[in-house]
């Protein structure tokens, strides 16, 4: 098993510094009043590309001969390594092509052609894209770049580790990292065990997708798929040997948060560090927001941004989840006796208690068997489970059957 050392970290940042930015931490306010720890991110979303992955894919590329630039590269990516790749594929010169699942973000598949890669979907996961991938390489002989099972793709992602000792004058208690198939963290663990072995290194999964949470606790790589995800980012399925062999030395423990968690996290980084994260990006803020990770008071806390490049359409999709998850946004279906005034003692309820309805429907046929009857739907802005609550308590006190769904 290839090793990793922190030297090859510092020989990546070396080969890199011309193409990647050193991207900063900033303190988020909110969260730290709310741990009572200190808790910092760092900020990924802010690289060139839009994440991580353009640190290791340039640092692979840089340590292509020239034959191997000749035949061209070929990666698999659930749409950021594919940027990455696509961007130093173009600073050197060379022909790329990039397999992606069917269903990446749209606003992923169009950044990787903009810099002039060729895409080829297929699947729905990571794993699919990479057996396609494999197959285009066997036909045409390009080089085959790995999205994080690979010596120099890992050294290139250790380079953030590098930074985030040095912005914090090695002052860091703790970093929260996201996992798909291990790279960045394997990276980062790497580069900070060997500067300082008592800082902690903690990684996030999807509860959808636990792959290395799985093969962590099993002690040998595992494959595990629940269900597809919006931290399309670390979609994968199976984890690579060479990123689990060093989390499983390097890594103190691994968390998994829930769909739900991650999008709520989403909308409190919008909200409270001004910061737009894709899925993957927003793990290791809602393992601190969720519970699953409780930071001791006065810990220094690193929360690894990885990546900001989420659809519009998957945000909008991923505000409304975290919008009623948080008591911010409900839906009710009310059944109401066809006559005046019923409608009103509807509205006035809202009303009172500073609902604001965003759209409703009015249906006197949805009603079905029942004769003189009338449905009512209607989607409302609250500011909050208690004010749902006291809507709930009113409704019944006023006769009026009302569904909150």
């Amino acid at each position: 098993m290839e090793r990793v050392t922190l030297e090859d970290i510092k020989q990546a940042r070396e080969n890199i510094k011309d193409v990647v930015l050193k991207t900063e931490i900033l303190e988020n306010i909110r969260l730290s009043e709310k741990t009572g720890a200190k808790v910092y991110y760092k900020c990924e979303n802010l690289q060139r590309t839009g994440s991580f992955k353009v640190r290791g894919a340039c640092n692979k590329i840089a340590t292509l001969s020239d034959e191997e630039k000749a035949a061209g590269v070929i990666a698999s990516s659930a749409g950021n390594h594919a940027q990455g790749v696509a961007l130093g594929a173009k600073a050197a010169g060379i022909k790329a092509t990039i397999c992606m699942p069917a269903n990446a973000p749209v606003s992923k598949v169009a950044a990787t052609k903009n810099y002039g890669a060729n895409v080829v979907l297929n699947g729905v996961v990571y794993d699919d894209a990479y057996a396609k991938a494999l197959e285009l390489q066997k036909e045409t002989g390009a080089t085959f770049l790995d999205p994080f099972n690979d010596k120099y793709v890992i050294a290139g992602q250790g380079t953030i580790g590098l930074e985030i000792f040095e912005q914090l004058d090695g002052d860091v208690d703790t970093v929260i990292v996201p996992i798909g198939g291990g790279g960045i963290i394997a990276g980062i663990a790497t580069a900070l065990k060997a500067l300082n072995p008592k800082i902690k290194v903690i990684g996030v999964q999807t509860c959808n997708i636990p792959s290395m949470k799985v093969s962590f606790d099993a002690k040998k790589v595992t494959s595990a798929f629940n269900d597809i995800t919006i931290a399309d980012g670390i979609a994968v399925k199976t984890p690579g040997d060479l990123t689990f062999d060093i989390i499983s030395k390097t890594v103190d423990e691994i968390i998994t948060v829930t769909e739900e968690e991650i999008a709520e996290a989403i909308l409190f980084m919008m909200e409270n560090q001004k910061i737009v994260s894709e899925g993957a990006g927003a793990v290791s803020t809602a393992a601190i927001l969720s519970g699953k990770y409780k930071p001791a008071n006065g810990e220094k806390v690193v929360c690894v941004v990885s990546g900001g490049n989420v659809d519009i359409n998957t945000l909008y999709r991923i505000m409304s989840v975290a919008l009623k998850a948080e008591g911010r946004r409900i839906t009710i279906v009310a059944e109401l006796p066809d006559v005046p005034g019923s409608l009103a003692k509807v509205l006035n309820i809202i009303a009172e208690n500073g609902g604001n309805i965003l759209n409703m429907n009015q249906d006197k046929l949805a009603a079905g068997k029942y004769l003189k009857k009338q449905t009512v739907e209607a989607t409302i802005e609250t500011t909050g489970f208690e004010v749902i609550n006291l809507m709930k308590s009113q409704f019944i006190e006023a006769g009026i059957k009302v569904e909150f769904i």
